[in-house]
């Protein structure tokens, strides 16, 4: 058993809250077998109890943070091309794709992201296809991504806008326009409900490539939209709401314009990233206001770094901006913990302090949206993974 002392908790639980009437508490944290067993102001054990105590000395304990959508390990660091496995780009749809096949746990990120306090995230590939593949959440320390996966498939990349059309340019094979992209999705899902059915009824043999569609199709997981552009944003919808599937609104970089109908709309957003430069038309509009404005509008709303179009030890930092730039500081937290893990599809596990979840946590000298504050502690299911000062 593992007990954290003297800590200043930050549950990001409702439940917890309305027992202790505050969002922050001094409090004890035991965690047994990875997962956290008791959250309360005083924990006592018999000095007999097979247990590490440590003494918190009042840091700040939180939910590990979660980063909600990057292509870590899958667009390695410091290997150039021979790293990166993000875009399979010879054809525009791709749904068979697994990211767990290269996701490189080794990947120098990683660390950083445990160093960050950051201790799952949902990977996957990019957005040069119209359809990418399988996203997967996953823990940010071990060695073999097997034993890494939180939830897998946790997502289905697809992508609208510039990056499909600019990737296929040239190619003489479609898509080159924005008709292109909806058309070749939509004629994908015919396609795909077509198979479920009549194998459903015996009528067709197992297929791999529609066979992904598969939990989609069963509300299991969402759609992950790649769009950027207020005309990308509404076509996702559109195509959704045709066929009837849930979806992440990811990047969602002009999402501040249209912020009353996407909180009508009811889809959840991953912003950023914005700590990048506006290196593509489709990003002219990119700004850390998006967040606050979606939050305040009534959106469910994550921060992404995209790593590693920005870095990923940067998520705490973007957050930061994003309070600055207009979201609300309890928004803000959530961004990073609660609101990522419902996005993700895992908010049973991981997300909160309270008993039952996995012993996934971050120990902070201070506010991490701060930039001089330090990670002190990383723990992931119930391990010390990462350890400065305590």
């Amino acid at each position: 058993m593992l007990l954290l002392k003297n800590a200043a908790i930050r549950s990001m639980s409702d439940k917890i809250r309305g027992q202790y009437k505050e969002d922050i508490f001094e409090g004890s944290i035991l965690i047994k077998k990875g997962k956290i067993l008791e959250v309360s102001p005083t924990i006592e054990l018999p000095e007999s109890a097979d247990c590490i105590k440590i003494d918190v000395n009042h840091h700040l304990v939180m939910p590990g943070l979660i980063e909600a959508h990057c292509h870590m390990g899958i667009t390695e660091e410091k290997k150039g091309q021979e790293g990166d496995d993000c875009n399979e780009t010879v054809h525009p749809v791709t749904p068979m794709l697994r990211a767990i096949d290269a996701i490189n746990s080794m990947d120098a990120a990683f660390a950083d992201a445990v160093r960050a306090g950051i201790t799952s995230a949902n990977i996957g590939p990019g957005s040069a296809n119209v359809v990418g593949g399988q996203f997967a959440v996953v823990k940010t320390s071990g060695r073999r991504i097997d034993d890494l996966v939180l939830k897998f498939p946790s997502a289905m990349k697809i992508a609208f806008g510039e990056n499909p059309k600019v990737n296929y340019a040239g190619m003489n094979t479609s898509p080159v326009t924005r008709m292109a992209i909806a058309g070749m999705l939509r004629n994908e899902l015919v396609n795909a409900k077509d198979y479920l059915e009549k194998y459903s009824r015996g009528e067709t043999d197992y297929n791999l490539h529609y066979e992904a569609w598969r939990p989609v199709f069963e509300k299991k997981i969402p759609l992950k939209a790649h769009v950027h552009r207020v005309d990308d944003i509404f076509t996702a919808i559109r195509i959704a709401r045709e066929f009837g599937l849930n979806m992440t609104l990811d990047h969602c970089s002009e999402g501040h314009l249209i912020a009353e109908e996407l909180a009508k709309e009811g889809f959840p957003a991953i912003v950023g990233p914005d700590l990048t430069s506006r290196n593509k038309i489709e990003v002219q509009n990119v700004a850390f206001k998006t967040a606050g404005i979606l939050a305040n509008a009534g959106v469910t709303v994550a921060v992404t770094t995209d790593h590693p179009v920005s870095l990923i030890q940067s998520l705490p930092m973007c957050v930061g901006l994003s309070v600055k730039h207009g979201l609300s500081l309890e928004d803000g937290f959530r961004a990073m913990t609660v609101n990522a893990a419902a996005i993700c599809g895992v908010s049973d596990r991981i997300g909160s302090i309270e008993p039952g979840k996995d012993a996934d946590i971050a120990i902070f000298d201070g506010n991490p949206m701060e930039v001089f504050t330090n990670t002190r502690m990383t723990i992931i299911n119930g391990e010390i993974v990462y350890r400065d000062g305590l």
